[in-house]
């Protein structure tokens, strides 16, 4: 078959993006007010620091920051892992990092399906936070087979939409009628349905055992439970949302604030509660299951950075279990984190965050290829002649996501599941390994870096 006649999967992936956030904003209108608040925000930013936007539309980040969104779905069984799989896969969407956020209290294990080629992140960086129920955590054994029973009854892909996604696979891609057919069966996977598949007692039993098992188990599907808008100041964007008359989560999650941000931070309005219909009752009852939330993302980190980033958590929450501790917790966080390099050769120096790496300015770049000195990139880096740009992490805080869950479930219950990380058996159930998020970032590193000595041989030798 001529493979010219089919659509790229990041245009797929693009016009998914851009059905999700139409169909979001039409069941939950609260987020088209978020989205504006954020473009102004955003607009503000980029007005009051020039320097930012040139950098951004530099590295190809401007033009992806009005798409840039993420979404967050569960699902109860294997199976509708492994078709969620290979909807995905059709807009070129791979799992990546394993998250264990039984380690909070949340009966589930997680991946994130994302584009992971540099280009196509440019173009869309759409993502979906993707977890599994794991119905072993449940304690009442009645209970787990009752779920079991019930998800084995449903099926949440509309007909048609995996033979497309199989025919994609096989064939190499979809054509423009299919690629149609394709985005909207697939839109609908995600869509709210205010008709429990339930009863009340028995969506009441699974409430009470944990609200997400109730979220999972007593519905036709995986509704999109938040989409995600990136923004350039969170802490604006916090401050302002009441102000809107949108209901503000208390606190930002993940790192302070920084002059060079790192990782992610991320905040919320709280869940909305939505009247929803119980089978064989006249009686509307409601749920609480879906939020929007906007995150701010900085530079990813690697693994010596990732380990600093933990041990300062850890110091925060340590601190807040004193008992003559007065700080509040974000005061807390700001002071165990002035540990944590805010400068980016400091960064680079100690192996604690990915760059990218380009001259700083050509005349000097031709003075240093002409003077005739071995390759040294850390000494360039030193010098000033190579500029370093930061590589924006794509993923997500385990932490962070567990927070997001529970604050915005207005479920001030603790769980306490023993953490049993089962990374084995989640990728059996997705039926592939899931991809190592931070050998991505190295290897973007390492590519950038191989590149840039290339030139300076290849310059030094014309």
């Amino acid at each position: 078959m001529d493979t010219s006649v089919f659509i790229s999967k990041d245009e797929i992936r693009s016009r998914f993006s851009r059905a999700m956030s139409a169909m979001y904003q039409q069941e939950v209108p609260q987020y088209g007010a978020l989205l504006s608040l954020v473009r102004e925000i955003n607009a503000a930013v980029l007005e009051r620091e020039p320097t930012l936007e040139r950098d951004l539309r530099q590295h190809s980040e401007l033009t992806r920051l009005e798409v840039e969104r993420h979404g967050a779905i569960r699902v109860g069984t294997a199976a509708e892992l492994k078709g969620i799989a290979q909807i995905f896969a059709v807009m070129g969407m791979y799992p990546v990092a394993y998250y264990d956020l039984s380690v909070a209290g949340v009966p589930v294990h997680s991946t994130a399906f994302r584009p992971v080629d540099e280009h196509a992140l440019q173009i869309n960086p759409f993502r979906v936070f993707t977890s599994l129920l794991r119905l072993e955590l449940i304690e009442d054994v009645s209970l787990r087979q009752q779920a079991a029973a019930i998800l084995s009854q449903r099926s949440i892909f509309p007909p048609g939409l995996l033979e497309l996604a199989a025919q994609a696979q096989a064939a190499g891609g979809l054509t423009e009628p299919q690629a149609k057919e394709f985005v909207t069966a697939a839109t609908e996977v995600f869509r709210w349905h205010r008709q429990a598949t339930v009863d009340q007692d028995t969506y009441r039993k699974f409430h009470a055992a944990h609200r997400l098992l109730a979220d999972i188990v007593c519905f036709k599907g995986p509704h999109i439970n938040h989409l995600t808008p990136r923004t350039l100041d969170i802490d604006a964007v916090q401050e302002a949302m009441p102000q809107r008359g949108i209901p503000a989560k208390e606190l930002i999650e993940g790192p302070p604030r920084r002059r060079n941000p790192i990782l992610l931070r991320q905040t919320s309005f709280k869940a909305l509660e939505e009247e929803i219909e119980f089978v064989g009752q006249t009686r509307a009852g409601s749920h609480t299951a879906r939020f929007g939330e906007i995150e701010q993302r900085g530079v990813a980190l690697t693994r010596a950075g990732r380990a600093l980033y933990d041990s300062l958590l850890m110091q925060a929450r340590e601190l807040g279990s004193q008992a003559r501790s007065t700080q509040t917790y974000t005061e807390r966080l700001q002071h165990v984190f002035a540990q944590f390099p805010d400068d980016e050769h400091e960064l680079y120096e100690r192996g604690l965050a990915f760059f990218r790496f380009e001259p700083r300015d050509p005349v000097v770049w031709q003075q240093e290829v002409a003077a005739g000195r071995p390759w040294d990139l850390p000494d360039l880096v030193k010098r000033g002649v190579v500029a370093l740009s930061p590589i924006t992490y794509e993923d997500f805080l385990p932490v962070s996501a567990a927070g997001i869950f529970q604050s915005n479930l207005g479920d001030a219950e603790q769980k306490n599941y023993v953490s049993q990380a089962a990374r084995a058996e989640f990728e059996r159930n997705l039926g592939s390994p899931v991809l190592d998020e931070i050998d991505l970032y190295q290897a973007a590193q390492t590519r950038s870096e191989q590149a840039l000595q290339q030139r300076f041989l290849a310059e030094s030798k014309a």
